[in-house]
């Protein structure tokens, strides 16, 4: 993500160049940050119970369920945040949800 200056966000940048109030200038920059650290509860995705009926993957709010070639595909959790929507909307059992081991 970039400040409004055009200056890369990182964490060397001084506070004094990030964006006021997390202001954000440009779009498509979720994929840039892990999300996912703070979860306690995981999904476990179970592939031989899943029939590919891709109803988990548009329930995501993280889009965190790839999806390649019209077959979904294991999580992705650097940004899965362990919210539950796709266990609860699987009528397959492909979906198990546990507490997070960290």
């Amino acid at each position: 993500m970039k400040n409004k200056a055009g200056q890369l966000i990182t964490p060397e940048i001084s506070w004094k160049e990030i964006t006021p109030g997390g202001t954000v200038y440009e779009s498509g920059t979720a994929h840039q940050f892990k999300t996912g650290d703070w979860r306690t509860m995981i999904p476990q995705f179970k592939p031989e119970n899943c029939k590919q009926c891709l109803l988990c993957a548009p329930v995501c709010p993280d889009s965190s369920i790839p999806v390649s070639g019209g077959k979904r595909l294991d999580f992705d959790f650097d940004h899965c945040k362990g919210c539950g929507i796709c266990f609860k909307v699987c009528p397959f059992g492909a979906i198990d949800f546990a507490k997070e081991e960290k």
